[in-house]
């Protein structure tokens, strides 16, 4: 089902209304257990520094980077991360600009700006890369998710996988117009809870209909937004879900020398 233009733009206002307002308080827990993974700095384009941690095997094929939301910080990602990680993944989470949760959350340098996240989040790709992963795939939250399209529509190597959490198509300068998704060729999970009050639903079923496929939508019974999703009722729905969308999309494709 397509959403009308004007009724997007007001779903957007929304999103940006209730971000500003509101806090990750019911995510997954900051004390998630890091102690495999190690802290990292990540270099942006424009010179920032960013803090980020690396969970799971150094020689891993396959990994993911995990975005976080305007009003969360990488910690929310931690849980998962470990989850990953557990399954053979190497996994980066990072703070976007201007966030510092300190400890185990690090400290990013520079200031809050939403409409760097897209940098932010190229330059994090780029870090797993160089780490050696060969096939690696994004699940963004809110913010973090609408960066994750609009750096997987402008990725040269190609992202084979991408989960979207409450991702909004506009927020501040950030827009996911048709263009962008037509341009996002890799496998893309869209999950919004029903009752989200900034209509995540309906974005994300109006992004759904515009990109090409494979591409599914689950709308999860639950009120949460972004990684808040992950500790709700449908919280162990959800992180199964993204689990079997980034191991069926991201495992090694064989070579023939593989089966020389």
């Amino acid at each position: 089902m397509r959403v009308a233009s004007r009724l997007r733009s007001l779903e957007a206002i929304a999103v940006v209304l209730l971000l500003v307002a509101c806090t990750d308080a019911s995510s997954v827990s900051n004390s998630a257990p890091v102690a495999s993974s190690d802290a990292v700095t990540i270099t942006t384009s424009d010179g920032v520094d960013l803090s980020g941690r690396i969970f799971g095997p150094a020689d891993a094929a396959s990994g993911v980077v995990l975005a976080h939301m305007l009003s969360g910080d990488q910690t929310k990602w931690f849980g998962f991360a470990d989850r990953l990680a557990g399954q053979g993944f190497r996994v980066l989470t990072f703070d976007f600009r201007g966030y510092c949760p300190g400890g185990d959350g690090g400290c990013s340098g520079g200031s809050k700006d939403v409409n760097a996240a897209p940098t932010d989040l190229a330059a994090a790709v780029q870090y797993l890369r160089d780490d050696g992963v060969r096939r690696l795939g994004i699940a963004g939250a809110s913010m973090g998710g609408t960066a994750a399209l609009l750096v997987a529509s402008e990725d040269l190597e190609g992202i084979p996988a991408v989960v979207l959490l409450s991702a909004p198509q506009v927020l501040y300068g950030l827009e996911v117009g048709p263009e962008v998704l037509q341009k996002v060729s890799g496998a893309k999970l869209y999950i919004a809870g029903l009752g989200d009050p900034a209509g995540a639903a309906a974005s994300a079923d109006a992004m759904a209909a515009l990109g090409p496929q494979p591409v599914r939508e689950e709308i999860v019974t639950a009120d949460e937004h972004g990684t808040a999703l992950l500790g709700s009722t449908s919280g162990e729905h959800i992180q199964e879900l993204m689990e079997q969308w980034l191991g069926q999309y991201l495992a090694p494709r064989a070579t023939p020398s593989d089966h020389a």
